[in-house]
């Protein structure tokens, strides 16, 4: 297994993570992610140990908190070999402080995790929204306490704009307080609007990107293909409203150079589009996620080789799109590119 640093932090993280939202099984959205329970969740977390694979990503959200219990589960007798990361902020419940960031809700929420988790610290915590209600400053020096506190060893944030993150940076730093080094992003060849501005903020303030749904949302599983219906069986029946729209000559396009470039290397489809992430600017983890066995070994066969220079530029080609202002200029008129050379994309 590859390790690389989370962003300018000096915790080393595996090049693969594993996505616990699979555990559980409960409600509308994550029943179709997976089902696995303790047995079956054990087994999987020994193979990802196997691999190197130590980092367990799980959110308080997922199964209204059964994929924390799972995982707790999984991983007992051995808590001092993983990397637990848990997020909070959306809500788990109707009460007026069921949800957000605000100081009551992190140290409650905290504790809840520690207890489903069966563990004493949280290595990652990250906030899974940005909660506009609540004052940055009691967000942050609420994290400082738990840090503090030993109960959250780094923090994160997902589902940030680049100005909710520079403000919180801005507000840690005037403090003293600590910084976030991970942002858990969307991040795939069917969606590379991170790459806009989060990627490049995140290599000038020092944030690793952990990307959640790395195969577009199960788009790029190489079960979609152009002129065939979504199979039977597959979670983009039930799940695709929640995700981000994907245009569809836009991913068959993709698929089409995908799929020749699998065959060309020997590889699947879905390690071809990991391995592809792998080498982009500031990812520190992939989130992985698989309801059995067999997806899992098949993603975990992403590491250990590389795509050339020539497939990574085919890919490229067939993934891009039109970037929105103010980006465009930086891309297309040698003046604004000039001033920036080293923008990704």
């Amino acid at each position: 297994m590859d390790y690389r640093f989370l962003g300018r932090s000096g915790l080393k993280v595996p090049a693969l993570s594993f996505g616990a939202g699979t555990f559980g099984g409960a409600g509308p959205l994550f029943s179709h992610w997976g089902t696995s329970g303790v047995d079956e969740a054990r087994r999987l977390v020994d193979i990802c140990l196997e691999a190197g694979v130590n980092l367990f990503d799980t959110a308080d959200v997922y199964s209204d908190g059964a994929s924390e219990t799972v995982l707790g589960a999984a991983l007992k007798g051995r808590r001092d070999k993983a990397l637990i990361s848990t997020k909070m902020t959306l809500p788990m419940g109707n009460g007026p402080n069921d949800g957000g960031s605000s100081r009551a809700r992190l140290l409650r929420g905290v504790e809840d995790a520690l207890m489903r988790l069966d563990t004493d610290y949280i290595d990652l915590l990250q906030l899974h929204a940005f909660d506009a209600f609540t004052p940055v400053e009691e967000v942050l020096s609420t994290l400082d306490q738990l840090v503090r506190d030993g109960k959250v060893r780094y923090l994160g944030v997902s589902n940030f704009a680049g100005w909710q993150i520079m403000k919180s940076l801005a507000v840690a730093d005037r403090h003293g307080w600590p910084r976030y080094v991970a942002n858990q992003v969307y991040y795939s060849l069917v969606g590379r609007d991170y790459e806009w501005d989060l990627m490049p903020l995140g290599a000038d303030q020092g944030l690793g990107a952990i990307v959640w749904s790395p195969l577009g949302w199960g788009r790029l599983t190489g079960r979609i293909r152009r002129g065939s219906p979504i199979p039977e069986g597959s979670r983009l029946h039930e799940t695709a409203s929640f995700g981000p729209p994907v245009d569809d000559e836009h991913l068959y396009r993709i698929v089409d150079v995908l799929e020749v470039i699998a065959g060309e290397t020997g590889k699947s489809v879905p390690q071809v589009a990991l391995n592809w992430l792998l080498k982009r600017p500031t990812v520190s983890s992939i989130i992985i996620g698989a309801r059995n066995e067999a997806q899992l070994r098949d993603n975990l066969g992403a590491i250990g080789w590389s795509l050339t220079d020539a497939e990574v530029d085919r890919l490229d080609a067939a993934s891009t799109v039109s970037p929105p202002y103010p980006h465009f200029p930086y891309r297309r008129q040698a003046a604004f590119a000039g001033l920036n050379p080293t923008l990704a994309g």
